[in-house]
């Protein structure tokens, strides 16, 4: 039996106060709707129908990635509407998932129990036990604890608003039941909309229903609100944090850690605090990374320690390196083992070699730098004519004098030296002495012009 996956994502989120579609806002710097997109697809189905309608042009466009049926509500006439505008496109005889793209923290697992319950029951929800239900809708079961159907919050009577179970809204279900049940909703409510809800009541007419009850309230918690949005996000890196810990990471405070993006780190990691990791990041055992660092993209090999503040994105760092505090890593930079970039020192689609150091000051941008070599403060590689870029090649153990400019194209030999002050706009031989410095004048016994005299 074929499995398809509804989500609906049509609703304007008014109470969001924005112009951008509400499944649009961000869990980990990616789309709630994309959350769930990457739940959906974990579970092979055989197609994925998403339900749009407010900003339904962007959805498209921020999510055009993913291959899925995009199916438009005109009109926002409930969730039940939503689910009947994807039926078309669903064959009798399949499964049919329902899920919700302002509920980013779904599991993979918890759907497929819910897909598990349909080899006893025609219908299966997924519930769950709140302290405080307030505008969730209530599961009604008999005293036997049948599930019998679902009153939503606003239609509640007061002995069912003390009911401490609540509707999340997930739901499996087979197609063919799933069509007729709709066919047969009514608005007769309090919001005039055809509520999915209802088809609950139909098919414990028609047969059995189960409910499965979620293990977390925050894997099935809505987003209405910024602030709602704002603390399923520190869930969201709670669990980032955890699962890191259990892999053998050290957080100075877990609290004080973002993830967005995925990580792959080996044992004896530590992070300290304020510490942002994008993208895809892989961390070798025993890296450090100091307060306040940002990585995306990046490689750190076994040893590498980043000190505070510094900033890496698309590049990769040999063993036993050290880079910062205060260090900018730019994309297309390979550092080799054992390689020191300190304070204010710029890198950008570069490689260094082996124990190459540049501490202080400097910008190397599209350069070949070999091993051993000692770059000076205040060092820069000019790069850019204007038009085009240039590259700087530096061979083996070369030095750098501070406050030298290299005017690209240019190749430095190895074993080279450049003098401190230097402009070097032509190649330097190997192991040669390279200096461009005017004349220093000395005027013994000259005055300062002081005020006033």
């Amino acid at each position: 039996m074929s499995l398809h996956i509804i989500i609906l994502a049509a609703g304007q989120g008014t109470r969001m106060r924005s112009s951008l579609p509400k499944v649009l806002h961000p869990i980990a710097a990616r789309p709630m709707l994309e959350h769930v997109l990457e739940t959906a697809y974990a579970l092979s189905p055989a197609q994925v129908h998403v339900v749009i309608g407010h900003g339904a042009e962007a959805v498209r466009t921020q999510l055009a990635a993913y291959p899925v049926t995009w199916v438009s509500q005109e009109q926002q006439l409930g969730t039940g509407h939503a689910v009947l505008q994807a039926m078309p496109g669903i064959p009798d005889d399949a499964q049919v998932l329902i899920l919700y793209g302002d509920v980013p923290l779904i599991r993979a697992a918890t759907c497929q129990l819910l897909l598990d319950a349909l080899q006893q029951a025609d219908l299966a929800l997924l519930s769950v036990a709140l302290a405080e239900p307030r505008g969730y809708g209530r599961i009604l079961r008999t005293a036997t604890g049948q599930v019998v159907g679902i009153r939503e919050d606003k239609d509640c009577t007061p002995e069912q608003r003390l009911i401490r179970e609540g509707n999340t809204g997930l739901m499996a279900v087979l197609a063919r039941g799933l069509r007729a049940w709709l066919d047969n909703l009514s608005a007769d409510n309090a919001q005039g909309e055809y509520y999915l809800t209802d088809v609950v009541s139909m098919a414990a007419q028609d047969g059995c229903v189960e409910a499965v009850i979620a293990a977390d309230e925050h894997e099935v918690a809505g987003v209405n609100s910024r602030a709602q949005l704002a603390a399923l996000e520190r869930v969201y890196q709670a669990h980032q944090a955890q699962v890191l810990m259990d892999e053998g990471v050290s957080l100075a405070d877990p609290a004080r850690l973002d993830v967005r993006g995925r990580v792959v780190a080996a044992r004896d990691v530590f992070i300290d605090i304020n510490v942002l990791l994008e993208g895809e990041v892989v961390l070798a055992p025993n890296v450090r990374i100091g307060a306040g660092s940002v990585l995306k993209d990046v490689v750190l090999s076994e040893g590498v320690e980043i000190r505070p503040y510094s900033i890496l994105e698309g590049a990769s760092i040999g063993a036993g390196a050290v880079i910062g505090p205060f260090a900018r890593i730019r994309p297309g930079t390979v550092l080799a083992a054992r390689v020191h970039v300190g304070n204010f020192v710029e890198i950008k689609a570069s490689q260094v070699g082996a124990g190459s150091k540049m501490n202080h000051l400097s910008y190397i941008g599209d350069s070949e730098i070999g091993a051993g070599c000692n770059i000076g403060a205040g060092t820069i590689t000019c790069n850019y004519d204007g038009a085009n870029k240039h590259k700087t090649l530096i061979g083996d153990d070369v030095f750098v004098g501070s406050d030298t400019q290299l005017v690209a194209p240019v190749t430095v030999g190895s074993g080279a030296t450049i003098g401190a002050g230097s402009t070097i706009t032509k190649d330097v031989e190997p192991g040669a002495l390279a200096l461009s410095r005017p004349p220093q004048i000395q005027r013994n016994g000259w005055k300062r012009p002081r005020k006033g005299g």
